[in-house]
């Protein structure tokens, strides 16, 4: 169980950081910027789908979540703003193979 959390918390960072210099992006669509926003206040608000006071579901809600909206907005990103993400990020260009964030078309 704890190896499959490193490997979310690993690919949260990798993620994290690639959305990061996407909002930077002067070309970032307003659609992410207002998606990242929105996954910002969610994380942040006591407001959840399952309340936070159960034990081990009320977390699961956020740890399942956020890395699956984090990882479908940054599949729709222009592929100019997502591989210029991913290269300041320091993470391989796109026709890399790299398990973390692939293009949707």
């Amino acid at each position: 169980m704890w190896k499959r959390l490193l490997r979310l918390w690993a690919v949260v960072r990798v993620d994290a950081r690639i959305a990061w210099h996407a909002l930077r992006h002067p070309r970032a669509p307003r659609w992410f910027r207002l998606g990242c926003v929105a996954l910002a206040l969610y994380l942040v608000s006591p407001v959840d789908l399952i309340p936070d006071a159960l034990p081990v579901l009320g977390i699961s809600d956020d740890l399942v979540l956020i890395p699956l909206l984090m990882r479908w907005l940054l599949g729709r990103l222009p592929a100019e703003v997502l591989d210029e993400a991913r290269r300041q990020a320091g993470s391989p260009a796109r026709g890399a193979r790299m398990p973390f964030v692939e293009r949707v078309d």
